[in-house]
């Protein structure tokens, strides 16, 4: 059976985490080759022992890191390389890098040591090739995803739209202190606004919060589908988001979900998500106030099984990459 190594440098929770569940336990994955996540050091990935047809970098591209990238191509030369990019977007150098010429040269020097450069998302792959990091020919584009199943079985919500929700981490990068200003100057007592997670943000969001007895902090959901279905509607006004698998999970959940429109999230309003043109707290009070106490929408757009999409993303990128064959096909030849 095909091996494959996905090289990791944080295990923390969140999307990256649960995507990589996905990959190595998901029956449609396992069917494509033998799936190993190994921890690695983000500076000194070549330290650790690897053996496998195929290596798969989901590490956060560094200057301190870029050496170890190169001793890691040197020692498995003749193993194709991959790399995954799920930190980098458009909306991240505009939000976070000054120094934006040294910024896109040290992604061109780590992407140009890889086979393949896997986009997570069209917006994303889209700025990728547009400046100039990565060639066409050398860019895959497939969006992660999780088990959904679970989303899709919760009930769509009935009667009017009155609970809001957002999921992840509290960071300046998901906009959530946006949004709690926005749903302040919302009316209605009967209104809430319900933020599920923990972060560096948590005691600013808090005291933005203050005095507004509609708007709950949760905490960390452990169970992310037992969150959905206590909310109405999900918002996302990222500021950057390369993907937002919370919204693949919205959209499987049949929930309206509002998004700034941003990076990957560009994809989810291709796929039906409402995009709030105006980033601005009054843009985002203005996008609450049209759903709140709103009937819940009787049609919503069809919705996708995404892990098939993912599965098949991956399979064509093993068969290209890999004697340009069928990954399965190849295994029965091995067996």
């Amino acid at each position: 059976m095909l091996r494959i190594a996905h090289l990791v440098d944080d295990q923390s929770a969140g999307g990256v985490t649960r995507y990589l569940s996905f990959i190595s336990g998901t029956p449609g994955m396992a069917a494509l080759a033998r799936h190993q996540i190994v921890p690695v050091s983000r500076t000194r990935p070549a330290s650790v022992h690897v053996k496998a047809d195929l290596i798969v970098s989901h590490l956060a591209i560094t200057w301190r890191g870029l050496p170890g990238l190169i001793a890691l191509r040197a020692r498995h030369a003749g193993t194709p390389l991959v790399h995954v990019e799920h930190s980098y977007s458009e909306g991240f150098t505009a939000a976070n890098v000054p120094a934006r010429a040294r910024f896109f040269t040290l992604l061109r020097c780590s992407y140009a040591l890889f086979d393949r450069i896997v986009a997570v998302s069209e917006g994303q792959g889209d700025w990728l090739t547009r400046r100039g990091l990565v060639q066409p020919d050398a860019l895959t584009v497939i969006r992660p995803t999780v088990d959904l199943s679970g989303f899709r079985a919760l009930p769509a919500p009935e009667g009017r739209l009155r609970h809001f929700g957002a999921i992840g981490r509290f960071d300046r990068q998901k906009g959530f202190d946006l949004l709690i200003q926005a749903f302040r100057d919302v009316p209605g007592d009967d209104l809430r606004l319900t933020l599920y997670g923990d972060g560096p943000e948590r005691t600013r969001l808090e005291a933005l919060a203050a005095g507004d007895v509609r708007i709950q902090f949760a905490g960390f959901a452990p169970d992310p589908v037992r969150a959905m279905r206590q909310c109405d509607v999900i918002a996302m006004p990222s500021r950057w988001e390369p993907f937002g698998i919370a919204a693949s999970e919205a959209r499987a959940a049949r929930r309206p979900l509002l998004v700034s429109g941003v990076d990957g999230l560009a994809d989810h309003v291709r796929l039906g998500a409402i995009r709030v043109n105006d980033p601005s707290v009054e843009g985002w009070t203005a996008a609450l106030q049209r759903l709140a106490g709103a009937q819940m929408p009787t049609s919503l757009p069809p919705r996708r099984i995404e892990e098939q999409a993912t599965i098949a993303g991956w399979r064509n990128l093993l068969g290209d990459l890999l004697a340009g064959g069928d990954p399965i096909a190849l295994q029965q030849e091995r067996a």
